[in-house]
């Protein structure tokens, strides 16, 4: 089993009862809940809330074996992989699911100058950055040194981030740092198409973006990014706008070692399997989750990676067993995406749609349900609640990005005896 994400861990976690060994391999030690991950780039959440340590799976599951490594390399005929270590794993059925990274679409200085938000550490980047721009804005009031951020992407994580910095500016900052008024830190979306959220129903696109306007969130549709610049972003219309903080959200691809594995690729570089998840020409291998295109086309979100990782456990059960594999149906439970307090949009089994709080609850319940392990349940949602409930959405986010520490300069030809020391 090749990665921990949502369908690596729902086919180790079925396969809990099979009589099969399970090696999980990760290059993270950890499982990290990625429909979060944005509340932890702007203060909301901290790192340890949205993430698993993998090893915790022993604790109910003796038949895995986490190994914290990189896959490199694939032997068909051999049934067997390459890790980074040099260590080669045989295999009787193998499980690609290592999901995929951050598209730039060969966009001239957008990997030097932007921040994809992909991961727990850039997640964490991002906050850094923010905080750090934020007390040098606090530093300089009056000045043009203001805090001005661009979200690149309309899709759903982009204005969750961009909503997500409104409502830390317009409740958290308030109080916590005066010397920034409220026109000094924008927040703006650039989406190339005509709408945000376009995967939605059109009335919630429209919810979605009178709502963004109205917290100050400003959007320029219709141009995508033609460059990025360490102070800018550059429209493909022509227009010049000023970034201070640049957030990528724009798209995925797998990642480049997949190039090498003499897999079928389909649109978007994603590995081609058939209806029961096997790759094509590949029995006994699988691929699940955002890396894998089926022939239903499924959308790289986290049911289909859910509901993948299952069939393919039903399915491996089924070849240890001698009896055939079984195709997926998946079961469309909805989208949602959340803009601010009090304001999401969610259609529910495709037919049922929701605005408002009443939204923002569903969204709030499932996220909440869809963490591993009860600690991280509770720990989210006291975070969550005290960023959007009342009364507490009033206060200053008390989750901060490090910032660097003042420090005096070193005195010429000074130095310091063992044994002493001191606080700041």
């Amino acid at each position: 089993m090749v990665g921990a994400g949502f369908a690596g861990l729902e086919v180790v976690k079925e396969l809990a009862s099979a009589p099969v060994r399970v090696t999980l391999v990760d290059r993270r030690v950890y499982n990290t809940f990625q429909p979060l991950l944005y509340q932890v780039a702007t203060g909301g959440l901290n790192p340890g809330d949205v993430t698993y340590f993998l090893r915790g799976l022993r604790l109910k599951q003796k038949n895995v074996r986490v190994v914290h490594e990189h896959l490199v390399g694939v032997d068909h005929d051999n049934h067997r992989i390459r890790l980074l270590n040099d260590e080669w794993v045989d295999y009787d059925y193998l499980v690609l699911a290592n999901g995929v990274t951050t598209n730039f679409f060969g966009t001239p200085g957008a990997k030097e100058h932007s921040f994809p938000m992909y991961s727990r550490s850039q997640a964490m980047r991002i906050r850094d950055t923010l905080f750090i721009r934020l007390e040098k804005a606090a530093a300089t009031p009056g000045t043009d040194d203001g805090l001005r951020v661009v979200v690149v992407g309309g899709g759903a994580t982009g204005v969750e981030v961009a909503g997500a910095l409104a409502e830390l500016r317009t409740a958290g900052l308030r109080p916590a740092y005066p010397e920034i008024h409220g026109d000094a830190f924008e927040v703006k979306i650039v989406q190339r198409g005509a709408e945000v959220l376009k995967a939605f129903h059109p009335k919630l696109r429209k919810y979605a973006a009178d709502e963004l306007r109205h917290r100050h969130v400003g959007l320029h549709l219709g141009a995508g990014v033609a460059e990025v610049l360490p102070d800018a972003v550059v429209l493909t219309d022509g227009t010049r706008i000023r970034s201070d903080l640049t957030v990528w959200s724009a798209g995925v691809h797998p990642h480049e070692e997949v190039d090498d594995w003499g897999l079928p690729r389909g649109t978007g570089g994603r590995v081609v399997v058939g209806d029961d998840l096997q790759v094509e020409g590949l029995p006994g291998m699988f691929a699940a989750g955002d890396i894998a295109i089926s022939p239903a086309g499924l959308p790289q979100l986290a049911q289909p990676a859910i509901q993948s990782g299952k069939q393919v456990a039903r399915n491996i059960r089924a070849l240890v067993d001698g009896r055939p594999t079984e195709p997926l149906h998946y079961f469309d439970k909805g989208t949602m995406a959340v803009i601010g307090r009090r304001a999401a949009i969610a259609e529910v089994v495709g037919k049922i749609r929701l605005t408002r709080g009443v939204a923002w609850l569903a969204w709030l319940f499932v996220h909440i349900m869809g963490l591993i392990g009860p600690r991280n349940r509770l720990t989210t949602l006291a975070g969550l609640v005290t960023r959007y409930g009342f009364p507490f959405h009033r206060r200053p986010i008390p989750i901060v990005g490090d910032v660097p520490t003042v420090r005096p300069p070193k005195r010429r030809g000074a130095t310091r005896s063992p044994g002493t020391g001191g606080s700041a």
